[in-house]
């Protein structure tokens, strides 16, 4: 599992770590019931101190991305509804402060949705990975 940290951003670590995480179960690179690197491996590869690592397992835990087994360590949650449901408002906050930006600047309805278009298309390898 490969992630990266960016030391410039203003995020903490961890949340930086859940973020990738994150993306990687939403987009399909992490399978559902995958196992993903325990606490202490991650903490190693990545030279983060394990309590950061625990604290953005727990929060991906609380949000129905993983799950835990006693004893065997986190997987990938195989029912990511609620995960969708949470990006999909996500990105629905940031397209109304685009959305409403644009208008402003007297940009017409019909240009940004050839806007969208345009850039939803740009990457035609990504298909939808919902349900």
């Amino acid at each position: 599992m490969l992630l990266t940290i960016n030391l410039r951003d203003k995020r903490p670590i961890y949340k930086q770590i859940v973020g990738g995480i994150k993306d990687m179960v939403l987009s399909g690179e992490l399978k559902p019931d995958e196992q993903i690197p325990s606490v202490r491996q991650l903490a190693t590869d990545m030279n983060i101190n394990p309590n950061t690592i625990a604290k953005a397992y727990a929060e991906l835990e609380r949000s129905d991305i993983l799950y835990s087994a006693a004893g065997r360590g986190f997987f990938v949650n195989p029912d990511l509804a609620k995960a969708y449901r949470a990006k999909e408002e996500e990105v629905k906050k940031t397209l109304i402060l685009c959305v409403e930006s644009a208008k402003k600047c007297g940009i017409k309805k019909e240009r940004i949705i050839e806007i969208i278009e345009e850039i939803y298309d740009r990457d035609g390898s990504q298909a939808e990975t919902e349900p």
